[in-house]
């Protein structure tokens, strides 16, 4: 078998890894199943885990790779880090401010509800930013494979797919139960979690085809991916898992869900 993997091309071989990747997202969105009842406590907790988890993956995941492609590059590395994560942040921002206006007009009438569903629409969309840049990144390594462009492997190409799917079960949980705990049913937050990662596999495949062009790109990519994570943490993730009152189990739940993808970034990085 991993002889006729190695007989691929990068493109299938970088598709094949991907969803792996996108399998380990909706096994880990597949956990909301197994909560039984609405334990606030639990929900609050997850909410403020899945914080940890977009706090870790910002840096170890995007900011610091993105700062390592760029010191190849022509700018001072420092420069693409600070641009795409500003510029993260500010699409998220503008994005904030246009949800309250659609969800009234149209579906709102309740300003809890707003909020809700503000949070909700802002977690998947910076979710599914965090795994464009990903795909991306695995794309990249197979490409480079054929193109030459780095000194890449295809066990390290292969490793990297591992460490993105293992880093994608708890991202898929950190989807799925903060949705659930909103007010979606378990169908629609595991569908929505496991949504997340399916873009992996087309980013992948760009990557692949357009290693020469899109490398250049990463490093903004991948911080601007960050600016979003940490806009969405700061602005709903952690106000969210505080408004009934559980601010220690949450500020607890906050760091042990960093210490988890923190270990999973330096182990397997």
């Amino acid at each position: 078998m991993i002889e006729a993997f190695k007989e691929l091309s990068p493109v299938v071989q970088a598709l094949l890894g991907t969803l792996f990747t996108w399998g380990m997202t909706a096994l880990g969105a597949s956990l909301v199943f197994f909560v039984k009842g609405t334990n606030q406590k639990f929900l609050d907790s997850m909410l403020a885990f899945a914080g940890g988890v977009m706090i870790a993956a910002s840096f170890w995941s995007l900011l610091a790779p993105g700062i390592e492609m760029a010191e190849k590059g022509p700018l001072p590395s420092w420069i693409p880090a600070v641009v795409g994560f500003l510029l993260g942040g500010a699409l998220l921002l503008m994005i904030d401010k246009l949800l309250p206006v659609i969800d009234t007009d149209r579906y709102l009438h309740d300003i809890k509800d707003n909020r809700a569903k503000n949070r909700t629409a802002l977690l998947i969309f910076s979710m599914t930013l965090h795994n464009i840049p990903e795909g991306l990144a695995v794309g990249v390594a197979f490409g480079a494979l054929a193109s030459n462009v780095t000194e890449s492997t295809l066990a390290g190409a292969v490793a990297l797919a591992i460490g993105i799917g293992i880093q994608n079960f708890p991202e898929g949980t950190a989807v799925s139960m903060p949705l659930h705990r909103d007010g979606m049913s378990k169908k629609k937050s595991f569908i929505f979690g496991q949504f997340s990662g399916m873009v992996e596999p087309m980013a992948a495949v760009i990557g692949a085809v357009a290693v020469i062009f899109i490398q250049p790109i990463l490093p903004y990519a991948l911080s601007f991916a960050a600016g979003a994570m940490i806009f969405v943490v700061a602005k709903e993730i952690i106000p969210g898992s505080h408004e009934k009152g559980n601010v220690n189990l949450a500020s607890i739940s906050l760091m042990l869900g960093f210490a988890v993808m923190m270990t999973l970034d330096v182990a397997l990085g």
